[in-house]
């Protein structure tokens, strides 16, 4: 362990009675790290999540936050969390929720609570209303300044854009940004890449309770098998067996090719030869992330 490293993980297990939930987890979150952590429902990244906030004991392992077990309350101290499944108090006004929240945290003012509310497009009035007549993305909104008006450093989110809008998840992530400049750390929990993309360097895909993918995101582009169309004015080429191409299909004189790494010599072969149209679309993160479930 080291306690330069705001979060650790080593072999971490979980089992529910016969079902393994995970199965020897490892990872860890640098400082000023945006880390996306992603798999589809039912991963186990919840579970995760749980452990390092000390409300799940692992069945084997080790979770450090900042060098202590999650089991040491002070190692939780300096955490911002935003549950999957945010409930909040519905008779409390919002304000009254977030002095209620900070209260938890003596030590650490609401310092980004205004700052918060502004960014998020939270209406001063709103402050106001009971939760329980907030829609859905209000109380998202809610839910996220709790997790970090107290400048916490480091923020675990799961499932952090549920319910906002496109404009709100734009300034999302520029926050997100900011807590990264300023040498803090995320843990962004999602079963969508596209959602991590702008703001991740690296990412974890879960599989079944296992870590089937550590990698960041130039690398995933690099690793994804991509489509490429080509039009030819005269004659086809064979491309089949051109090193980097997995699979080619001939329509007429336009053929569809799916390359993956190293392109040059696709590109020479090409150059040869009297091209009309040659489409080759950058590759989808989802595309990706569908290529680990479909492979592994």
């Amino acid at each position: 362990m080291s306690p330069d490293k705001p979060l650790e993980l080593r072999h971490l297990k979980k089992e529910f009675g016969t079902v393994a939930a995970l199965q020897g987890v490892s990872f860890s979150v640098e400082r000023g790290e945006v880390f996306g952590y992603l798999g589809p429902n039912g991963a186990g990244k919840t579970t995760t999540l749980r452990i390092v906030l000390g409300l799940v004991r692992p069945s084997g392992g080790d979770a450090f936050i900042f060098g202590k077990s999650p089991s040491v309350a002070a190692g939780r101290n300096d955490i911002g969390f935003l549950p999957g499944d945010l409930r909040l108090y519905g008779n409390m006004t919002v304000l009254a929720i977030l002095d209620f929240f900070a209260c938890f945290r003596r030590g650490a003012p609401p310092v980004l609570r205004d700052s918060l509310i502004d960014a998020l497009a939270l209406d001063r009035g709103t402050l106001r209303r009971r939760v329980k007549f907030l829609s859905h993305g209000t109380r998202q909104k809610v839910g996220l300044i709790v997790a970090m008006q107290h400048d916490p450093a480091l923020l675990l989110l799961d499932e952090p854009s549920n319910g906002l809008d496109p404009l709100v998840q734009h300034s999302f992530r520029e926050i997100v940004r900011g807590f990264a400049e300023r040498g803090h750390s995320v843990l962004f929990s999602s079963h969508m890449l596209s959602e991590v993309e702008q703001i991740c360097r690296r990412v974890a895909i879960l599989r079944e309770g296992k870590i089937v993918a550590l990698e960041t995101i130039d690398n995933l582009r690099d690793k994804v098998v991509r489509k490429l169309t080509v039009r030819f004015r005269n004659e086809v080429p064979a491309l089949a067996d051109v090193p980097g191409v997995s699979r080619s299909e001939l329509q007429g004189r336009e053929t569809v090719l799916w390359v993956r790494g190293d392109i040059n010599a696709l590109l020479r072969k090409l150059a040869q030869v009297d091209i009309d149209e040659i489409v080759f679309p950058e590759p989808e993160l989802e595309d990706i992330f569908l290529s680990y479930y479909q492979n592994v």
